[in-house]
């Protein structure tokens, strides 16, 4: 079931409103973006269970303002802002309960169709990701996955993060070093 599938309009909400508006867009675009936004969630918190709760919170975040809604300038932006919110909150209250992540995520699952060989060749690249995602600052992380899973331009992250540009492409650029080099890719530091 689909985050949106689970809270309706409230009853006696005029179709027209502002509110109604709101929740049709917000129904749309977390439709259109749940599987980038739980990709995201799910590199930030470290495992499926948690990146779908952060996502059910945004939800629940977001329509709690649907009003608003017609008024902000870039949704997906401000969706992907207030889901990274609820991802953090999620991931610092599971560093408190020193939780361990699952060993896989389902939808990431590799097809059987290839060797067997190049399916553990996969599954170690897509861990090694993993564990070099785990080890940028949380700066730098928030920046790639804004930018890779999110697709938002370099400006678009700025705004949200309300720094420079410049900062944003520096950040960029040192989570892509440092990934290069823990997945020994030409590029590397």
């Amino acid at each position: 079931m689909s985050v949106t599938q689970q809270v309706r309009q409230p009853a006696g909400e005029p179709a027209g409103s502002a509110a109604a508006q709101g929740a049709k867009l917000l129904e749309e675009a977390f439709a259109r973006h749940q599987a980038e936004l739980l990709g995201t969630l799910y590199y930030l918190v470290g495992n499926l269970e948690d990146a779908r709760d952060a996502l059910q919170e945004a939800f629940i975040k977001c329509w709690r303002h649907q009003a608003e809604v017609g008024q902000v300038e870039n949704l997906k932006a401000w969706i992907f802002r207030v889901a990274l919110n609820a991802g953090r909150d999620i991931r610092e209250t599971a560093w408190r309960r020193k939780r361990q992540g699952l060993p896989e995520d389902e939808s990431m699952l590799v097809s059987r169709h290839e060797g067997p060989d190049k399916i553990v060749e996969h599954d170690e690249r897509l861990l090694r990701l993993r564990e070099a995602l785990k080890q940028l600052r949380p700066e730098e992380q928030e920046v790639f996955l804004l930018r890779q899973n999110g697709e938002l331009t370099y400006d678009e992250i700025a705004a949200m993060l309300s720094v420079p540009t410049g900062t944003v492409k520096t950040r960029m650029r040192m989570a892509l070093a440092q990934l290069r080099e823990v997945l020994g890719e030409p590029g590397g530091r």
